[in-house]
């Protein structure tokens, strides 16, 4: 069996949870179904599933090899469309991470945007407050903030944010606007956990770093609960300068303290396929980083 064909019948094991199912899928035998996995494990002298009698499995090294067997049975299918002169609309499927709050706020946009223009495509939406492993996780597309480590991943700047202090105008009028980090000690506070994990909050001012050891009264895993506990108006809360960014252009909230801001940190975008990705990529691409660019916010 040519190894193309092997890879669409691995993924397909792996997508249907099972061999038989993989059989009834690609209406082949079952036997064909396993020789062809077989036949690939004995080729590189690893396991890539692990066998029981109800469930199959991948093992670490599966998955990374399922992710390669995606992408390289895409550009397949990519490259004959294009030999073929099928020059037309993106078409196929992608999968895009991003943060719960910044993928609901920003990406969901640009994805209704991309599916009304490329009727033939299909997008898949992870947002997760955790770094999700795009070549294990099968994910095409990533809208990144922070600093990125060094990798073979292709990444894009589109702007930066900052953490932002801010309390509603309410709250400021009753208990009085801080003018140092040491005074946060007199003030309610929200502490918005997945922003900072600790409760040693770090500010910067005239290239020094200050840290101020606080006592949130409130604290939230959920970046969202933390600003509508803000916008009621009881105490501040320290998020990401894009989630305040509706409430502080309307004036439902005051940024407070904006002088000793920590510096910004870069959003980025980020894929694997380098100069070579699929059509449906690259237009997907083309317009998250146009209209990131684009947004006030995020400068």
């Amino acid at each position: 069996m040519d190894k193309l064909s092997a890879m669409a019948i691995f993924v397909a094991v792996v997508d249907e949870g099972g061999f038989a199912a993989a059989a009834r899928k690609l209406k082949i035998s079952p036997p064909v179904v396993t020789r062809a996995v077989t036949e690939l494990e004995e080729g590189m002298g690893v396991r890539l599933l692990l066998r029981t009698t109800r469930v199959v499995r991948l093992t670490e090294t599966g998955a990374r090899y399922a992710a390669d067997c995606r992408r390289i049975l895409a550009d397949v299918v990519e490259t004959e469309t294009s030999a073929a002169g099928a020059h037309g609309a993106p078409r196929g499927r992608l999968v895009i991470t991003a943060s719960v709050m910044f993928g609901a706020m920003y990406v969901t946009p640009i994805v209704t945007e991309y599916l009304r223009r490329y009727p033939e495509t299909d997008v898949e939406c992870r947002f997760l407050d955790r770094v999700v492993n795009m070549m294990d996780e099968g994910v095409d597309a990533a809208i990144r903030i922070g600093v990125l480590p060094d990798s073979s991943y292709q990444a894009v700047g589109v702007g930066q944010v900052r953490q932002v202090l801010c309390a509603s105008p309410q709250y400021l009028a009753a208990r009085g606007t801080p003018s140092t980090p040491q005074e946060l000690s007199g003030h309610d506070l929200i502490a918005a956990t997945a922003v900072t994990a600790t409760n040693e909050w770090r500010f910067e001012c005239d290239g020094k770093t200050q840290t101020v050891k606080v006592h949130p009264r409130m604290s939230s895993t959920s970046n969202d609960a933390a600003l509508r506990a803000a916008l009621s108006g009881f105490g501040m809360t320290r998020v990401l300068s894009y989630m305040a960014a509706p409430y502080l252009t309307d004036g439902r909230l005051v940024s407070v303290l904006s002088a000793y801001e920590p510096a910004p940190v870069p959003v980025s975008v980020v894929h694997h396929e380098g100069r070579h990705s699929s059509r449906k990529l690259r237009a997907f691409l083309d317009l998250a980083i146009a209209t990131l660019r684009g947004d006030a916010a995020l400068r």
